[in-house]
């Protein structure tokens, strides 16, 4: 089986070709203002690489949020397309889901967090432990502070922090959590589409393949534009 797999959920385009289950090409590109230009030309660099073309693809897979509204929803819209151009199904997955199997097996329980502006994050708590991550706080968004009472509240263990969200709210982790808190090293902070590939070939061997309507983006609250019109509807 050959998937290919995205995640455009932050500042960085991260893109892998699998072939069942071995990576045949991995790339990581920022994208921060020029998603929509770059994007399929490095996926069409990518497949080049892999030895592959848009027609062998089996599995169009992409990240469904959370994080940036305006990356997910190209994503999202890219797979789409291509899938529908090529007569094959979809797979979505959580971008933190992803992001925390950068510790896959992991002993340690993992938060992966991305910033998600006016003040919050997106984050979720993992087990680790197997191959595939299991959510003990499933995928959110709130204050950091909130979220680290849940986590406090939930375990006494200590965590592994990651994701451009952890750069920015370090200090706020390590006051509350104290000793608790391991901050992953900066490599381990970026996405990496290859275990998105992985959690779609999982998808697969279940049956739970969609129709490319059905790739659907999980935005967990409501956009800006979204928030304007409902207020000028109240006015």
């Amino acid at each position: 089986m050959n998937i290919l797999a995205i995640d455009t959920s932050t500042s960085f385009a991260s893109i892998a070709v699998a072939i069942d289950e071995h990576i045949a090409a991995e790339s990581l590109v920022n994208t921060d203002r020029t998603l929509s230009a770059r994007l399929v030309p490095e996926i069409e660099r990518l497949l080049a690489t892999a030895g592959l073309s848009i027609t062998d693809i089996d599995v169009f897979a992409s990240s469904v949020g959370p994080g940036s509204f305006t990356g997910v929803r190209g994503g999202v819209a890219t797979m789409q397309g291509l899938a529908l151009a090529s007569g094959k199904p979809c797979a979505g997955f959580s971008s933190l889901a992803m992001l925390a199997m950068n510790f896959s097996l992991s002993a340690t329980l993992v938060c992966p967090l991305l910033d998600a502006r006016k003040s919050e994050v997106y984050g979720a708590l993992y087990d680790c432990s197997s191959t595939l991550p299991v959510p003990l706080i499933t995928d959110c968004v709130l204050p950091p502070a909130a979220l680290l009472d849940q986590i406090a509240a939930l375990t006494s263990e200590r965590v592994i922090f990651l994701g451009e969200g952890t750069r920015r709210y370090r200090d706020q982790i390590a006051e509350r959590l104290a000793d608790r808190a391991i901050f992953a090293p900066f490599p381990l902070h970026a996405p990496h589409a290859a275990n998105g590939a992985l959690l779609a070939l999982n998808t697969a061997r279940h049956n739970q393949l969609l129709d490319p309507s059905q790739l659907l983006p999980v935005y967990l609250r409501a956009s800006d534009a979204e928030i304007n019109r409902d207020s000028k509807k109240l006015r």
